[in-house]
């Protein structure tokens, strides 16, 4: 393996982590965001109030992806194993 395919594994691990993130992290800002402008208009400053919809949302929007998600971990878990037959000492 040469420095450029080593680099290049990286960024692809990188760039798979953070697709498999996105779709929660995006969900769970949104409805933070959300959930915080109804704070400051209705002066409520409970710190729980945030936690339930954040964890309902985050739940349910994992449901949803997790297919899509399964299957780009697979992918890439067997493009890696693949990968491993390459590999000499």
């Amino acid at each position: 393996m040469t420095d450029a395919s080593i680099v290049d594994l990286i960024r692809q691990t990188l760039w798979v982590s953070l697709l498999l993130c996105a779709p929660v992290l995006t969900a769970t800002l949104v409805i933070g965001l959300l959930v915080s402008v109804f704070q400051a208009a209705t002066q409520i400053n409970e710190m729980t109030l945030t936690f339930l919809p954040k964890l309902v949302v985050s739940g349910v929007v994992l449901v949803l992806v997790f297919p899509w998600m399964m299957h780009l971990f697979r992918d890439y878990f067997t493009h890696m194993v693949e990968l491993m037959g390459e590999v000499k000492p």
